[in-house]
């Protein structure tokens, strides 16, 4: 009898801990069991958008999007899971642990497909389609991906695409933007990315225990970014890079009137294709190079101006009186400044203003500089939009440098000599710009006085947004200054002697100023800096050859676009 009682005991005790224990999953845990359960038959497809396309000025797409195919696979057990992986690895001819390794590394919940393949062909697509009546875990997914259809032409101004960054995350995460995003890096993919990008939807399906979509839940399309059209001109665009090619500088082309770039290259440049397709090898490369393919050299790069600098230097002499046409300074191929020797390039003879802008003598301009004062010349390089950053709306833009007496004493606790003044006068020293604010320096020469504010971006969706661009400043020079000196600068291609004359045979009238800005160790930075067609100008150029010698080869660079140009009917 007792062993009756102990066992009906044990019973009544297993009832009562089942009991429990059913009631801790259905009522206690309920609604986190049946979370799970949900999770596990319900499968979130996401459905993107195509990021918005980039236009040049006359409506061609620069920049794009294509579709690409990514191979997704459904969670399953790991014996299962292995099998479906296995198969995929067959049909993409990959190799298994490393479609296995794609699996963990972009796992991020049960409930979501994970992404083993990326990018992979039409025809692999399609066969991996077919076997979805053996193994329905595997998904062919079309997904939207940047396109470049002209590889690395205007690379420096559209950016690329990468993963965000920390850094990039904390500022935007307020936005929407959260971890693994694409997101614009440089250019115009970064500073217009709200704009660009496009919002994710979702396809929410229901499956069986093997993974089998049994209905269709909901659907959320994805949206497409917005639209951007550019000032930038394809036809030009592409002859600049063309001239570029091989050579390590920029090219900035912008109308005088309305700063609108026209073209903008530098070089060596980059493919942004190689972060849309993962290329790591070719990516690292692109930051380790020491030619630094990332920057942008025409608003990130800043150089000494030499002999383009000379040109503020006449305009503050002009304006203050200090020459007139009629002053002359006798080149002897050097002059005494001080306790040194200041050399010229070459032995002029007697020099005027349009003489000595048209052969770039710098004995002229030591004597000019001298008689105009440092803090004049800064004074006027200030005024023309030197040592600051030219309200560009792209990022990364330098400001770039002006001395001054001043600025030496404070920073390097020496005083200021006349042969710094020297110096300055023919734009060597401390003297740093960058290549568009000489762009806009030479524009202020075409456009009769004005300073513009450079800008690239046309309109957004369609709508306007040019007009909301900085006005140009009048700089209340005198017309006889800018007349004069326009004389000069289209003396340098005219005189025989002139610095620019390999440009005189162009089809177009063109002026300008060259420039050799000494660089130790390397070869000096070669400048030109002109307009065209002189009487009435369209376009302001800019071409600048790092360590590329002498400024006559930045006139050749120079000549094959403008050519080229003339050849397209496009001046």
């Amino acid at each position: 009898m007792n062993k009756v009682r102990i066992v009906l005991i044990v019973v009544v005790a297993l009832f009562i801990l089942l009991g429990l224990g059913l009631f801790n999953l259905q009522i206690i845990q309920g609604g986190r069991n049946r979370e799970l359960s949900n999770k596990n038959c319900i499968r979130l497809i996401p459905q993107l958008g195509s990021r918005g396309i980039i236009f040049d000025r006359a409506g061609t797409p620069i920049v794009n999007s294509r579709i690409s195919y990514d191979v997704m696979v459904a969670t399953l057990n790991s014996q299962e899971t292995d099998k479906v992986l296995a198969e995929v690895a067959r049909v993409l001819n990959s190799d298994f642990k490393a479609i296995k390794a794609a699996f963990k590394k972009n796992f991020l919940s049960p409930s979501l497909p994970v992404v083993v393949a990326r990018n992979i062909d039409l025809k692999k697509a399609i066969a991996l389609e077919e076997e979805e009546i053996d193994f329905p875990q595997i998904t062919v997914h079309p997904r939207p991906v940047r396109n470049y259809p002209y590889n690395s032409l205007g690379a420096h101004f559209i950016g690329y695409l990468n993963e965000i960054d920390r850094w990039r995350l904390t500022r935007l995460e307020d936005y929407g933007y959260k971890t693994k995003d694409i997101v614009g890096f440089g250019g115009v993919e970064e500073k217009y990315d709200y704009y660009l990008r496009q919002e994710e939807g979702g396809l929410s399906v229901e499956v069986d225990h093997r993974g089998r979509i049994s209905r269709t839940l909901g659907f959320e399309p994805g949206t497409n970014g917005k639209d951007i059209q550019l000032t930038i001109d394809l036809k030009i665009q592409k002859l600049a890079d063309k001239a570029l090619a091989g050579r390590k500088g920029c090219v900035v082309i912008m109308d005088p009137n309305s700063g609108e770039i026209i073209a903008m290259s530098s070089a060596p440049a980059f493919n942004p294709e190689a972060f849309v397709e993962k290329n790591n090898t070719l990516v690292a490369s692109y930051f380790t190079n020491s030619g630094a393919p990332l920057i942008n050299r025409a608003i990130s790069g800043v150089y000494p101006a030499g002999s383009i600098f000379k040109m503020i230097i006449a305009t503050a002499a002009l304006e203050n009186k200090k020459i007139n046409l009629s002053t002359t300074f006798v080149c002897t191929g050097k002059m005494p400044v001080g306790r040194r020797e200041f050399k010229c390039w070459s032995t002029h003879g007697p020099e005027n203003l349009i003489q000595g802008i048209a052969h770039s003598c710098d004995v002229f301009f030591y004597h000019t500089g001298l008689l105009v004062g440092p803090e004049e010349i800064r004074n006027y390089a200030l005024k023309f939009g030197l040592a600051r950053p030219t309200g560009f709306e792209l990022a990364n833009e330098s400001s770039g440098f002006i001395p001054s007496p001043m600025w030496r004493k404070v920073n390097k606790f020496k005083n200021w000599f006349d042969g710094d003044t020297a110096n300055l006068s023919i734009g060597q020293g401390d003297v740093l710009v960058t290549p568009l604010q000489m762009t806009r320096m030479i524009a202020v020469f075409a456009n009769k006085g004005y300073l513009v504010t450079p800008y690239i971006v046309k309109s957004i969706d369609g709508k306007d947004v040019s007009r909301a661009r900085k006005k140009s400043v009048k700089l209340n020079f005198k017309p006889a200054t800018i007349e004069n000196i326009c004389v000069g600068l289209r003396g340098v291609i005219t005189d025989t002697e002139g610095t620019g004359n390999v440009l005189f045979t162009l089809p177009v009238e063109v002026a300008g100023k060259t420039g050799s800005a000494q660089a130790p160790p390397g070869l000096a930075h070669g400048w030109f800096v002109g307009y065209f067609p002189f009487k009435e100008p369209k376009y302001a150029i800019c071409v600048f050859l790092e360590h590329g010698g002498a400024g006559y080869y930045s006139c050749v660079v120079a000549k094959e676009i403008i050519d080229g140009m003339s050849k397209e009917g496009l001046i």
